[in-house]
């Protein structure tokens, strides 16, 4: 089972909480093992916006496979943000030194920070309290102007909506980019922004579009992309000829055929493989290629 734990403070934004929990929940209501869970230090939690939350205060037993998410909360400066017991900041530093995943929305990075996580790591966090997060935190590497940042089991991210575009990523990278789309669909999130950023999902930044054909299409692309899918196939699918296919698909996905979507897919998916210990052999494989040569070519595009 996968826990997800947020660590709600006075003054969280609420949808710093609501953005990331909807997408684990509806991500939940599709059959993936999610379990929500929050925990203050003291209940009710005043919200930004007015609305009083419950939180337990007792932490859950959580393994490797478990998330903390750490909303945020409303800032002037950091510095002048809310009291952090030592236990809440305990429990960040030792579920990720058991191997558990850690992550903050907006100015939630500051409670990353004083936990010590950001030291030597990349970090994002809201625009206006960049520059005070990295002189609050000179260990850091702050990335400024993305929408989150992924180093060593430690995810920041901007806030605000970027905390659905955090979840949405995590999905993916747990459960593959066909689980994600379900998701994003169900949620009506489209609009991905910050294609250049590399951790950001190839297929949520070719999502930005409303066409449904293109839409259907991509969904058999995701939830297939390790298999050989031929234009003609895939053009009967969804009920158009090929040559429209073509051309809807290169309009709604800035230039993208179906091939070069596939291929950008088993690419991500293989480099989150090699980065977890496989053999570019292994990868290839796995992902669909029948050797690694396309593999390796693809990489050298993208180095």
């Amino acid at each position: 089972m996968n826990h997800i734990v947020f660590l709600l403070v006075p003054g969280v934004h609420l949808l710093d909480l609501a953005g990331p929990a909807q997408a684990f929940s509806t991500a939940a209501d599709f059959g993936h093992p999610y379990t929500l869970g929050y925990v203050a230090e003291r209940s009710p939690v005043p919200s930004a916006q007015g609305l009083p939350l419950t939180a337990g205060s007792d932490w859950p037993d959580l393994g490797p496979d478990d998330l903390i998410v750490v909303p945020g909360w409303r800032v002037g400066t950091l510095a002048d943000g809310p009291v952090i017991g030592a236990g809440s900041l305990d429990a960040l530093r030792e579920h990720h030194a058991r191997g558990g995943t850690v992550a903050s929305i907006c100015a939630g990075a500051e409670a990353l920070g004083r936990a010590g996580l950001l030291d030597g790591r990349r970090c994002t966090t809201h625009h206006d309290v960049q520059d005070e997060l990295a002189r609050r935190h000179p260990g850091a590497v702050v990335v400024r102007d993305v929408l989150f940042t992924v180093d060593d089991r430690v995810v920041t991210s901007a806030g605000i909506a970027s905390g659905i575009d955090l979840a949405l990523y995590l999905i993916a990278a747990r459960h593959g980019p066909a689980a994600a789309a379900q998701v994003a669909r169900d949620m009506v999130v489209y609009a991905r922004r910050n294609g250049h950023e590399p951790q950001n999902s190839a297929m949520l930044r070719h999502r930005s579009h409303l066409d449904d054909t293109v839409h259907r299409a991509q969904d058999l692309i995701d939830s297939r992309f390790a298999e050989p899918l031929p234009l003609p196939a895939l053009a009967s699918a969804v009920g158009v000829s090929e040559r429209t296919l073509t051309r809807l698909f290169s309009r709604a996905t800035g230039g993208l055929t179906p091939l070069r979507y596939q291929q950008a897919l088993r690419l991500e998916r293989a480099e989150h493989l090699i980065s977890h210990g496989s053999t570019v052999d292994a990868a290839a494989r796995s992902v669909g290629f029948e050797d690694a040569r396309m593999l390796r070519r693809l990489r050298a595009r993208t180095a």
